[in-house]
């Protein structure tokens, strides 16, 4: 009798979701194949998916010590060891993504993940976010054609200006923030153009669909350079505060003060203008936050103005000057550079200048007089209104009419951007395989974000059919302080399922018996609500339907 113990952990739930969504059969379709292969490149991508997502941060060259407890004929299919995911194989697994086009095969990948867990695509939100990157990478004007990104210093959203960096796009869906697309960019590539082309390649997807889809996305969607592709789709978006007319509805909006409650947070008034030859409405929205935030704010900008005031009218004043008209001067001019404070003349001292040195006699002539201002400053209370006010709060708009979507919906839509934003904290754990971009060729580089965002598509499907589930059979799990939750986070399961073990005995030639040791009702209960190939990695089908 021979007995073999290997971790499972919640490793067979990310095999379980990746056998769901058939991205190996999809892959494999796409790449090319080799019959001398020991493992096929859908099989090496799902096991640097399971790699991502084992939270290890380890690189991509120790992926087989990544594998070696792990019961890897369960996961995968017999015959496959932990050696065959060699550093190798898996830079050549890059290089065939590359070729054939990470951006082509991550959008075939993800529409399929869609249909089969039936998404809701209707509401596609957009941003974009930097990664750095150790090394040269320096590349000859003649490579550079055939790179499809170059690593290049830009502008740096981890505040890393002294790395070089590569731009990653994504578009994410509001329902379970899904990833439906991505693209890779130059390091120094804008938003602007980031944006202004995935506009225009979206205008015959979205003209082409049966329902109304929507973009959203942050202020640098809205620019006069977007306008063209803008008035051809549906758009959500925050109207920039550089903007004139932004500027003129917020202070129209405060001064008439007629608002609706959205909840106690925030209240709105709508407004329906045509700016960049757009017919749009336009939601001014006052956020109590916001407001409290610009209380906060202001008080640092005070501040930092009245230490700078107190030094320039000590400066002021140690001045003399040929008239007192040139002294109110000076003070005027000092004051034009004031936001926050007026200044006003506390008093004009004469300083006479007598004929001849030492004491002057009491009919001494008068030589010359010269002026001495001593300035008082004061806070400019309106100003310090405006300011509060206008920060407090924010412009959205959209072209779509209030039948399409209502101010409330409109609102709302905009806030789910958020989900696009969560998507890059967690592609940017340090926990994650993001930390360990070392990778030489910028080509690999490019296919691994691919299959970093892949990891995502695969966790935010498992964690949106796991929640929806649960809701739907009015279930709940105990969270980290053993309170009952409807909506867990996939990762805090991930925790959960830490010390579950897959025991295999072989006894003599009989087949091979399998039991998961270490599973409980709660346990049991999770992979029951994610069901399809979960239950098979946990050996509890018998009790689970269908995806």
């Amino acid at each position: 009798m021979n007995l073999k113990i290997k971790r499972l952990d919640h490793h067979g739930i990310v095999a379980g979701v990746i056998d769901d969504l058939k991205l190996v059969e999809l892959i494999d379709r796409h790449l090319p194949q080799d019959d001398k292969q020991e493992i096929t490149p859908g099989e090496a991508i799902k096991g640097m998916i399971l790699n991502g997502l084992g939270f290890s941060n380890r690189p991509l060259s120790l992926t087989p010590q990544f594998f070696t407890n792990l019961p890897m004929e369960h996961l995968f299919r017999p015959g496959v060891e932990a050696s065959h995911f060699n550093r190798h194989k898996l830079g050549r697994t890059l290089d065939q993504c590359s070729e054939f086009g990470c951006e082509s095969l991550f959008s075939r990948l993800s529409f399929q993940a869609c249909q089969i867990e039936q998404v809701d695509t209707q509401f596609h939100s957009l941003d974009s976010t930097s990664y750095s990157l150790s090394g040269e990478y320096k590349v000859d004007d003649e490579q550079a054609e055939e790179i499809p990104i170059q690593i290049k210093h830009g502008y740096s959203k981890d505040h890393r200006p002294d790395l070089k960096q590569v731009v990653q796009e994504m578009i994410v869906s509001q329902d379970g923030g899904v990833p439906l697309a991505s693209k890779n960019w130059d390091g120094n590539a804008s938003d602007n153009k980031i944006f202004r082309e995935r506009v225009n390649a979206l205008i015959d997807s979205f003209k082409a669909s049966e329902t109304p889809k929507f973009c959203v996305a942050d202020s640098k969607l809205y620019h006069k350079e977007n306008a063209e592709f803008l008035a051809q789709i549906r758009f959500i978006t925050l109207i920039p505060s550089t903007i004139k007319l932004e500027r003129e509805s917020t202070l129209g909006a405060l001064t008439k003060n007629d608002w609706t409650s959205i909840d106690e947070n925030y209240k709105y008034t709508p407004l329906n203008v045509e700016h960049m030859g757009i017919k749009q409405r336009w939601l001014i929205v006052y956020s109590k936050a916001a407001n409290e935030r610009a209380q906060k704010s202001i008080a640092g900008l005070m501040t930092k103005e009245q230490k700078a005031l107190e030094k320039a009218l000590f400066h002021l004043q140690a001045q003399r000057f040929a008239c007192e008209t040139d002294a109110h001067r000076a003070l005027e001019a000092l004051n034009k550079k004031q936001k926050y404070y007026h200044l006003s003349v506390a008093d004009c001292i004469a300083h006479k200048q007598y004929e001849g040195k030492g004491r002057p006699k009491k009919d001494a002539p008068v030589q010359s007089i010269q002026w001495q201002l001593i300035g008082k400053a004061e806070e400019d209370k309106m100003a310090k209104l405006n300011y509060v006010e206008q920060k407090s709060c924010f412009v959205l708009a959209s072209n779509a009419t209030e039948a399409e979507l209502d101010n409330e919906s409109l609102f709302q839509r905009y806030k789910a951007q958020s989900h696009v934003e969560r998507g890059f904290r967690f592609l940017k754990d340090p926990l994650f395989f993001v930390s360990s971009l070392f990778i030489k060729k910028p080509s690999r580089i490019d296919a691994l974000l691919m299959i970093m965002t892949l990891s995502l598509l695969v966790y935010t499907v498992g964690q949106r059919r796991l929640r929806a589930n649960m809701a739907k059979a009015g279930i709940t799990i105990p969270n980290q302080i053993n309170q009952p939750i409807v909506n867990p986070t996939l990762r805090w399961v991930f925790q959960c399922f830490e010390g579950i073990n897959l025991v295999q005995l072989n006894v003599g030639y009989q087949y091979e018996q399998v039991h998961v040791d270490g599973m409980n009702d709660v346990r049991s209960s999770v992979i029951r609500q994610l069901a399809g190939s979960a239950c098979r990695h946990y050996k509890i089908e018998n009790s689970c339907t269908g995806v």
